[in-house]
């Protein structure tokens, strides 16, 4: 039985007694079936999607849930806005990752401020690497209580040189936001509909906004797991949809899977929006949103998994996180089998 305090390394083992396997005594193959029938013992899981070279070869929703239910995506939502950056670079909109900040955010910059606020660029804030303090975890919520978001994040004090070490921020991807809401001349949630519209099965929900009518970069974006799916496919097809049109460039897909730094809590890689570790024997690559919000790349094997929790509850120091990767790799391993 899959339990929710399993690691990464234990849940092969677990899986094995749960089915009473015994040394020498013939066993049914594990299928992704068994795999994801043992997963629903994972309280917070919702949905568990799985494709395959374009082809969905497992659905399972769990708990009394819906594989078309919507659910707050959190942070996962990043990688998105990462995708949106991309296209802006692609269509000519932005410059690329080396672009400065601050001229498109005029506006918004405090009276007097730090210097370094001018060495800021497009790619710092992708790769969590402002400098500027962080707006997670105990500063979240003054940062959304406060009447600008954009100015209040510009006006934090710098705990690191822009290009340092990783600040992970929901204020960054925010930035972000209002930089293609500038930028883009429309709202990002307007942009996401026109530029990801030929994408089959995506669709954003419900999104919150700051103060100004800012769609929340990084945050509180509501999606089914069918959507992350097809978000997801999307960067394991090089940006091009199931037609063969190319939405996003195969060049930024390839930038933002490039280590920039390492999140100083995982250990875990860090590109533009997206999470770089190995998992089950092959490197992957994953959006990660609170409460177990995941939409994970295996390219080596043409493969795409989404999975959505609960969205009220921690999943990194509870072990949850950890979990999903244990049922990650175990479906990497039987995906190899085949």
């Amino acid at each position: 039985m899959i339990t929710r305090r399993a690691t990464l390394l234990s849940m092969p083992f677990v899986l094995t007694a749960a089915r009473g396997f015994a040394q020498g005594v013939p066993q049914p193959p594990v299928t992704l079936d068994t795999v994801l029938s043992d997963a629903q013992e994972l309280e917070p899981l919702k949905v568990v999607l799985v494709s395959q070279d374009g082809t969905m070869t497992a659905e399972r929703a769990f708990n009394g849930h819906a594989a078309d239910e919507s659910t707050n995506i959190k942070s996962a939502s990043k990688s998105i806005i990462s995708c949106f950056v991309g296209i802006a670079i692609d269509r000519g909109l932005l410059e690329g990752p080396d672009q400065k900040i601050a001229p498109i955010l005029e506006a918004y910059l405090p009276a007097n401020p730090d210097p370094r606020i001018h060495e800021i660029t497009i790619g710092n804030l992708l790769s969590m690497q402002a400098g500027l303090a962080r707006m997670s975890g105990p500063n979240y919520g003054r940062w959304v209580a406060s009447s600008n978001w954009v100015r209040f994040a510009l006006s934090e004090p710098f705990e690191a040189a822009p290009g340092g070490e990783m600040l992970y921020s929901t204020a960054s991807t925010h930035l972000l936001s209002a930089i293609l809401t500038r930028v883009g001349r429309s709202s990002t949630l307007a942009l996401a509909r026109e530029w990801l519209e030929p994408v089959p099965g995506f669709r954003i929900g419900a999104w919150d906004r700051d103060p100004q009518g800012i769609y929340l970069g990084g945050n509180n974006m509501a999606m089914t797991a069918r959507s992350l799916l097809a978000f997801g496919e999307l960067y394991r097809n090089g940006g091009r949809t199931p037609s063969g049109r190319q939405v996003v460039s195969q060049g930024w897909i390839d930038q933002s899977w490039q280590v920039r730094t390492h999140s100083r809590f995982s250990g875990d890689g860090y590109g533009y929006g997206w999470f770089l570790r190995n998992i089950g024997g092959e490197e992957v690559r994953f959006g990660w949103g609170y409460g177990g919000q995941m939409i994970y790349i295996v390219p080596s094997l043409k493969l795409t998994v989404a999975m959505t929790s609960d969205e009220d509850g921690p999943s990194a120091r509870n072990g949850y996180r950890d979990d999903l990767h244990g049922l990650l790799a175990q479906i990497i391993g039987v995906v190899k089998t085949v």
